[in-house]
């Protein structure tokens, strides 16, 4: 509900409903409340988080940690929305951009557009943040990014408040609780990936020893942060694992080549664990002659194909590129009016890797780089390949 709406004579009603909303109130001053309202209404309203109150909780979950729901003002359609991808060179991030595109083209979603717009600007905040303000300038009712760094984007989030400009990161979030946010639990994707390479190490070995390779992302984005933290909270309970840290900036031909030089220094690993592109981490083992070790790696189609040939076990587990389309869906939700929690955590795609079956959790007669999570069922009907592959990575 707008906040003006609770600025009228009755104003001890708006405090109560404040107070039941766990607002902490120090003064009050009704001139200054009306004073402020009409701004307000522009921005969120915040609330403590109740799953009753939100909009469809079934597919907008609330992470553990949420403590908030925000809502903005109802504004009518057709809406002008842009996504400002940052760093576009895998893919992942190619199937986040048609991912986007399929949600938008889809006949439901498009009616409520008047513009969709998705630009790639590179791995530098300072880009992307201008890329935003040219949104907010231009009008746009709201916009979806991958962030490049979680810390940068404080002043940005001011200016699209005053314009009235709804904000959903999604992926690489930011660290506030200022927006709605849509997101896995980064720290729980890569602590399963480790757990998984350590079960299947001790049932080898029968117990937990030997050296694992760690292959992270993209440094400075809140997403190989918290992955890396979430291997480690597993790896670091076992005194007998050694672990080598590689970087592979989530890209396909960094992480072969990372990975083959991490072979070359150490020798062969216990383990692996790769953030994304594991493809290229089995291709490096495969061509230096490396025996079949647990892998935790993603859900790309080339990499699910390899494992489930060379029977590696372990787990791919998966930060679903479309959720790029479910951030798309939420901020069309906050523009009609609807309530979301500021913190929303979608389940984990993954799959046993000894369980992985052909024709359904990857497709022999699809490129490599087809990306097998192709959809949030809790959200809308997951996209197909024809879908994806049917829209462009490119500007619009």
């Amino acid at each position: 509900m707008c906040l003006k709406n609770y600025v009228s004579a009755e104003i001890s009603a708006f405090w109560e409903i404040s107070l039941r909303e766990e607002f902490t109130v120090r003064t009050f001053n009704k001139a200054a409340l009306a004073a402020s309202a009409a701004m307000l209404c522009a921005f969120s309203f915040t609330s403590a988080v109740r799953a009753e109150d939100t909009y469809r909780p079934e597919c907008f979950s609330a992470a553990p940690d949420n403590a908030k729901v925000i809502t903005y003002e109802k504004r009518d359609g057709p809406y002008k929305v842009a996504f400002v991808n940052g760093f576009a060179g895998n893919d992942w991030r190619v199937t986040a951009i048609q991912g986007a595109k399929a949600w938008a083209a889809r006949p439901e979603n498009k009616a409520k557009l008047s513009e969709f717009t998705v630009v790639s600007v590179g791995n530098d905040s300072a880009a992307q943040i201008a890329a935003i303000d040219n949104f907010i300038a231009a009008g746009y009712d709201a916009i979806s990014f991958i962030a490049v760094n979680p810390t940068a984007f404080s002043s940005v989030i001011k200016r699209a408040e005053q314009a009235g400009t709804v904000l959903v990161p999604f992926d690489n979030v930011l660290d506030t609780d200022a927006i709605v946010q849509v997101n896995e639990n980064q720290f729980e994707l890569g602590a399963m990936k480790a757990e998984a390479v350590v079960r299947e190490i001790e049932k080898a070995k029968g117990k937990v020893e030997g050296s694992v390779l760690e292959v992270s992302g993209l440094p400075g984005n809140a997403t190989d942060r918290d992955n890396h933290l979430g291997m480690r909270s597993v790896l670091d309970k076992h005194p007998g694992l050694k672990v080598v840290q590689v970087v592979g900036n989530w890209d396909a031909g960094t992480v072969q080549k990372v990975t083959a030089d991490a072979i070359a220094t150490n020798g062969n690993f216990d383990g692996v664990m790769v953030q994304e592109g594991t493809i290229g981490a089995l291709n490096a083992m495969k061509n230096a002659g490396h025996p079949v070790v647990p892998i935790g790696g993603d859900a790309g189609n080339g990499a699910r194909k390899l494992i489930a040939e060379g029977k590696y076990p372990g787990v791919t587990a998966a930060q679903a590129p479309v959720m790029s389309a479910v951030a798309l869906e939420a901020a069309v939700s906050l523009l009609e009016g609807n309530a979301l929690p500021q913190k929303v955590f979608l389940p984990i795609p993954n799959k046993d890797n000894a369980e992985l079956k052909e024709g359904t959790d990857y497709f022999p007669n699809l490129p490599d780089t087809f990306y097998t999570t192709t959809g949030y069922a809790n959200c809308f009907p997951v996209f197909t390949p024809e879908e994806l592959l049917g829209q462009t990575p490119d500007n619009t």
